[in-house]
């Protein structure tokens, strides 16, 4: 490593060390600070008072313009803000640069949502044709309410949303007592699969199982959510038609993407003649009325469905905005957004309930994955200094937070960071490629965070000197196959990133599929190079370490148990992907030629990729193993014969006794002592890693 990379790695250290230990260090009770109230039971003719506060933030971004060189807090009192509009803040808005922190009132929770509370429910009409279509065992159970009566009558749309698609918001949602509803679907629990894929079809549509279809002909919006032909991509299609005689299924364009295949699985939603369990329910557009079945007794719920399809909250080219202890939810479409400016801040937040993501580092574009993978230099208004800290996200549709910042031309880090976050069930309705965090630029920071419980990926990153550290990983990628907690892949040009001091554990792919389905812990796929990876523990992590290509990676005093196996390395561009080396993928040369690696800052940086093109690119050199212990299940996998010769192992403990690093409970519990530990074998400081509860607010 360059003096320049570690230089810049003890500057993150100490910069994202600052901010955890921080928190939000603006003073609140600063007596030269100005003050604001808001309630919902507030008043915009009101002064701001605590006696009379304001009862929107539009009206106290007013306020604040008059204000200049003191720091301004604004207090929410407890209660629900509805936004019928993005709330911004920008240049026009803020007109000093001292800090403004946005907060709950102390000892209280605001809720800023972008739906609607609603009442009213009432059994259906026994003379309705909604009650011939409901079974007559369970009509008792549904229950309806007219939206429109309630001043609702924006519904958004069902979408082909999925893999490789865009990011999109959802429709209307129904939320009950803080939790989403199911839209009705059948199987209820679990997937169907695929019978049959005639060529006639044309890969249109497939034939189905059973006869349970036929209950759909006169569903007027049905559709279906698949993985059609690999597990680690899904989509929605739209049915256009189903043979109840042939037992067909057509669907309508921009259909599955990849081909329907035989046997995958897939479900059918938006059905009113699925609703048939607690906490199903089904909206019929055309009319407004909702029918649900209620998990629990309605007379002491808090019931909302979602409406708003922009983000919640927008900040652009402003500094020092802190959001602190407020639960942001209830919306179709994202929770924050921030665009460029420096040092703004999520802290101590609950953002759930949304359509698609929680927070988005960076200008929140369709498909920022689809930009970054033809642009590999692509940088998106991320500004530098921004954060999300100590805050609680899950239960949004397309991911947790898409972290941008730094510029790959120039190298220049954003210092942008997620720490001390926990994170999960971030992918309630795109299932891949939906990360617990999406990370790319250069020089950002994810630190602290305990991010678990997702259908696929926990970290997915793009990039270079991104620091990854003490983070906690487990159950994620429970739904997908060919999938990695922290994934990176596909150039060679990605480099000077640092994995260290996190534990990974219990991973495990999806069972019963076909192809294949095996789960890795750090995945660098296809020819990912450049990676540190020290210190980490894994237990349990499936594939704990996977280099597929690449070169010149450090894999370093790690803890590898159960591990099958612990490390694999393989030559894939002398096998099944040399089509990326004979001139049919172009992709690898164009990123190299995309960051002029023959000129500063990557020549410096990066010295290995002046001679790359003439030193056998397609093979792994550079790979080096050293100093790390493996206990039980397989130690490495060399794959194709030009691998084995290629990498470096030095001082590597194999076979090493658990009791050694278990103790009786099966929880890590490491014996330094030993004399199975490797000569210069570090401490890993597991007392540090996951989530500082101390810092939670």
């Amino acid at each position: 490593m360059s003096k320049n990379i570690s230089l810049f790695f003890m500057f993150c250290f100490l910069f994202s060390s600052n901010i955890y230990n921080a928190g939000v260090s603006n003073n609140i009770n600063n007596t030269s600070e100005k003050i604001f109230y808001i309630s919902p039971n507030g008043n915009d003719k009101n002064d701001g008072t605590e006696e009379n506060p304001f009862a929107t933030l539009e009206r106290v971004k007013i306020a604040m313009k008059n204000i200049d060189g003191k720091p301004i807090t604004i207090y929410l009192r407890e209660g629900y803000y509805p936004l019928s509009k993005t709330f911004t803040l920008g240049k026009r808005d803020v007109t000093q640069s001292s800090p403004i922190i946005i907060s709950s009132y102390p000892g209280e929770t605001a809720h800023i949502i972008g739906g609607k509370e609603i009442h009213g429910f009432v059994p259906i009409d026994s003379d309705s044709d909604v009650y011939n279509k409901i079974g007559p065992d369970i009509r008792k159970n549904i229950l309806m309410v007219d939206l429109k009566k309630q001043g609702i009558t924006e519904y958004g749309n069902l979408s082909a949303r999925g893999f490789g698609r865009d990011i999109q918001p959802s429709g209307l949602e129904l939320y009950f007592n803080e939790k989403p509803m199911t839209l009705a679907r059948w199987p209820n629990d679990d997937w169907t699969t695929i019978k049959d894929v005639p060529e006639s079809l044309d890969g249109k549509g497939f034939v189905y199982k059973g006869d349970r279809p036929a209950r759909w002909l006169n569903a007027p919006d049905l559709w279906l959510h698949g993985y059609w032909k690999y597990d680690w991509a899904d989509r929605y299609v739209k049915v256009a038609s189903i043979d109840t005689v042939t037992k067909t299924i057509i669907t309508e364009e921009p259909y599955s993407g990849y081909p329907f295949t035989k046997g995958k699985r897939f479900y059918a939603l938006n059905l009113l003649e699925e609703l048939d369990s607690p906490g199903e329910w089904y909206l019929d557009r055309e009319k407004g009325i909702l029918y649900f079945w209620s998990p629990s007794d309605l007379q002491d719920a808090k019931v909302f469905v979602s409406i708003l399809q922009k983000p919640l909250i927008q900040l652009e080219d402003v500094s020092n905005i802190t959001f602190k202890d407020i639960t942001f939810e209830y919306t179709c479409g994202a929770g924050i957004e921030i665009i460029d400016g420096s040092s703004n801040k999520i802290d101590g937040c609950v953002l759930r309930n949304m359509g698609t993501v929680a927070v988005s580092i960076g200008r929140l574009v369709p498909n920022p994955g689809g930009k970054i993978y033809k642009n590999t230099l692509y940088n998106k208004d991320a500004g530098h200094n921004n954060g999300v800290l100590n805050s609680e996200i899950y239960a949004t549709g397309e991911g947790g937070i898409i972290l941008a910042g730094g510029d790959r031309a120039t190298l220049i880090p954003g210092n942008n960071y997620a720490i001390n976050n926990n994170i999960y069930d971030c992918s309630r309705w795109v299932r891949t490629y939906r990360a617990g965090i999406f990370m790319y630029g250069v020089g950002n920071i994810v630190k602290h965070n305990l991010i678990h419980d997702l259908p696929h990926t926990a970290v997915f990153f793009w990039g270079n000197e991104h620091l990854l550290e003490y983070n906690e990983i487990h159950h994620v990628c429970m739904e997908t196959g060919d999938a990695g907690a922290f994934y990176i892949g596909r150039d060679w040009t990605q480099r000077g990133s640092i994995i260290r001091y996190n534990y990974f554990h219990d991973l495990h792919g999806v069972e019963g599929q076909t192809g294949w389905n095996e789960v890795m812990a750090i995945y660098l796929d296809d020819w990912a190079s450049g990676t540190t990876i020290f210190g980490n523990i894994f237990y349990k992590a499936g594939r704990s370490i996977m280099i597929g290509g690449g070169r010149d990676n450090l894999v370093e005093n790690n803890i590898i148990i159960d591990g099958s196996p612990a490390i694999h390395v393989d030559a894939r561009g002398m096998g099944w992907a040399k089509y990326y080396f004979d001139g049919t993928n172009n992709t690898l040369f164009d990123r190299l030629e995309a960051v002029h690696p023959n000129k500063p800052p990557y020549s410096e940086r990066y010295p290995e990729l002046l001679t790359i093109l003439d030193d056998d690119p397609a093979l792994p050199k550079g790979n080096k193993i050293i100093r790390n212990i493996s206990s039980g299940g397989k130690w490495v996998e060399l794959l194709n014969k030009e691998t084995e010769p290629l990498v470096y192992f030095q001082d590597n403990s194999i076979d090493v006794d658990k009791n050694l690093l278990l103790n009786k409970d099966g929880k890590i519990q490491i014996q330094y002592d030993s004399k199975v530990f490797p000569p210069g074998f570090k401490h890993i400081p597991i007392e540090k890693i996951g989530l500082n509860k101390a810092n939670k607010n």
